[in-house]
């Protein structure tokens, strides 16, 4: 125990503590070293210039990461935080290095119990103190009432810039994911103002099923292009049944009706071979990895990686790759690190990945090299 104990504290894997699992660190392919230290964060984007990275906490922060520091940044939105909900994504506008505009997704409170996500684009500014002008809500999800769940408020913008897409969740409601004129378990094709994208799928039917870019989604936490331009989504499952799917416009992904999963009350979903009318996913898990986020990696530090997905996951505590093949997918491997929330990939080609956690330790971010 006392190695074990050793090995935890010089690798500082886990912001919920070491344990046996991480035996397994010393045949890992990467060095893992910790570089700086966040309260529940749940998203992270690279400033170009090696100016840093803006990360968001959950509670309704953004900071400012220098490499060296973290400064928090003014102005920023009021967030509903409780249960999944608060602060969410930060993106980069495609023309950010003339524009300065980043992107910000986060849990607004309407009247009563109502509660949904939004989107906002703001300004930001560095001269003095760091902050945010100008913010406006370009978009908002379909507010409902009861438990705050299943928001997903993921931003992606194409690989030209024209298109930003959004992932909504279902809200826990299950049945709106089914509903093309409620923008409640969807991918949405927005423009970057925040309009349904011309030639969406149910453009002509108007209103919220204009932004529709495919549907019969639960939780979706991850959405990536990959070199391609093939879109990648993973979103969590009830109990089991979490998925990989490659997105289509306008086609149907199949919750409530199917999921190679359980509710959680012990009632059986439907297995996806059993509706072929659904598109079913290229991946799915049984037991549940809770995926948290989604990477195509592209850098030069891990050659033999290039091309592949990383999904880290929640309850999964781990770091998983995939192989991708044009639009075939295989797990591959699967790295018990502790409960992640994000992986990114840095200017350096590094892999960046997020703990969740909150307080003391809180979530670290940790940085993944080759082993030399």
């Amino acid at each position: 125990m006392r190695f074990l104990a050793l090995t935890c504290a010089l690798l500082a894997l886990s912001a919920s503590g070491c344990n046996a699992r991480d035996d397994n660190a010393a045949t890992w392919p990467f060095a893992v070293t910790e570089v700086a230290r966040f309260d529940e964060p749940w998203d992270m984007a690279f400033l170009p210039d090696n100016t840093g990275a803006l990360v968001t906490e959950k509670a309704g922060h953004l900071k400012w990461w220098t490499g060296t520091e973290s400064r928090d940044i003014a102005g920023v939105p009021a967030v509903a935080y409780a249960e999944q909900g608060g602060f969410g994504d930060v993106a980069l506008a495609p023309d950010y290095a003339t524009s300065g505009i980043v992107y910000l997704s986060w849990v607004e409170a309407g009247e009563g119990d109502l509660k949904g996500a939004v989107v906002g684009r703001a300004h930001l500014a560095f001269d003095g103190q760091p902050r945010l002008e100008n913010l406006t809500v370009i978009w908002r999800q379909t507010k409902v009432t009861g438990e705050g769940y299943h928001y997903s408020h993921r931003l992606r913008f194409s690989p030209d810039g024209q298109y930003l897409f959004v992932t909504s969740g279902e809200r826990n409601k299950k049945t709106p994911a089914q509903d093309v004129t409620v923008n409640l378990g969807k991918v949405l094709r927005l423009t970057p103002d925040g309009r349904p994208a011309p030639g969406n799928p149910f453009a002509g039917q108007g209103g919220q099923a204009a932004e529709v870019w495919s549907y019969g989604h639960r939780n979706l936490y991850g959405l990536y292009f990959d070199k391609d331009g093939r879109l990648w989504e993973n979103e969590m499952g009830p109990m089991g049944g979490d998925e990989v799917n490659l997105i289509e416009p306008g086609h149907n992904y199949g919750w409530p009706v199917v999921s190679n999963g359980s509710n959680y009350d012990g009632s059986d979903v439907p297995d996806h071979p059993t509706r072929p009318d659904f598109t079913a996913p290229k991946l799915w898990w049984n037991p549940s990895i809770s995926p948290s986020s989604l990477l195509i990696y592209d850098g030069s530090q891990f050659p033999q990686w290039q091309g592949d997905m990383f999904i880290t996951a929640l309850s999964g505590q781990a770091l998983v790759r995939v192989d991708l093949d044009g639009g075939n997918a295989t797990k591959a491997e699967q790295w018990e690190i502790g409960r992640l929330r994000e992986v990114v990939q840095g200017p350096d080609g590094a892999l960046y990945i997020l703990e969740d956690g909150a307080g003391d330790p809180g979530g670290r971010l940790l940085r993944l090299t080759p082993k030399t």
